[in-house]
C-alpha cells in the first residue's frame, strides 16, 4: 500500500488486539491485488446495549488506481456480530472475493460477453444478502449481494432482466457477476 493503513474505532474503546487482527488481514489483501493505494478500516458499534451486547459494524474502504472499493458488512442477523472477530472475518473475506473479481477484470480474465448468460431475478432475500436467478434454460443460480454490479443488490427487483457469469462449486450453480440488462 503507498498509503498507510487507516484504522478507526467509533462507538468502541481502542482495541489493541483488534487493531493487530485488523493489521494482518489488510496486510493479505495485497495476496488478491497489488496495486492496492490505500486502506481505511472503520469499527463501529452500534448500539451500547449492555444486556444484548454490542453490535459491530465494519466498513472497508479499499482504493486502488481505477476504483474505490467499499465493503460494509452489516448483518440483519444480529447475533452474528456481537462478535468484532467474525465481523471482521466476514468484511475482510468480502474485501478478497471483490479485490479478486476486480483483478480479473483488470487483467482481462473475465469471460468474454458471449458467454453469459441470461435470466431474470426470480427471488430475493435481502436479509440474507442474496437472491436467486432463473436461467433460461429453467434452472435456479444463486447470487450473493456481492456479485451484482452497477446499481447494485438494492436496485435489483423481482422479474428483472439480468445478464451473469455462472460458475459452479460444491454447492451448485452461482452467478460471479451479475449485471443488469
Amino acid at each position: 500500500m503507498q498509503i498507510p493503513l487507516q484504522i478507526t474505532f467509533r462507538g468502541v474503546p481502542h482495541s489493541d488486539a483488534v487493531e493487530t487482527r485488523i493489521r494482518e488481514k489488510a496486510g493479505k489483501l495485497e495476496r488478491f491485488y497489488s496495486h492496492i493505494i490505500s486502506c481505511r478500516v472503520a469499527v463501529e458499534s452500534e448500539h451500547h446495549r449492555h444486556h444484548q451486547g454490542n453490535q459491530y459494524h465494519i466498513r472497508i474502504d479499499i482504493t486502488t488506481p481505477r476504483k474505490e472499493l467499499v465493503i460494509s458488512r452489516e448483518h440483519h442477523d444480529r447475533k452474528a456480530y456481537e462478535d468484532v472477530y467474525i465481523a471482521l472475518r466476514d468484511a475482510f473475506n468480502a474485501a478478497a472475493r471483490q479485490l479478486e473479481d476486480y483483478a480479473r477484470v483488470q487483467q482481462g480474465k473475465v469471460k468474454s460477453h458471449d458467454l453469459q448468460s441470461t435470466g431474470s431475478v426470480i427471488r430475493l432475500l435481502p436479509e440474507k444478502d442474496h437472491g436467486f436467478i432463473e436461467a433460461e434454460d429453467g434452472h435456479e443460480v444463486y447470487f450473493h449481494r456481492n456479485s451484482v454490479a452497477g446499481a447494485g443488490f438494492d436496485a435489483l427487483s423481482i422479474g428483472d432482466d439480468i445478464r451473469y457469469l455462472e460458475e459452479n462449486d460444491d454447492l451448485g450453480p452461482q452467478a460471479g457477476i451479475v449485471y443488469t440488462k
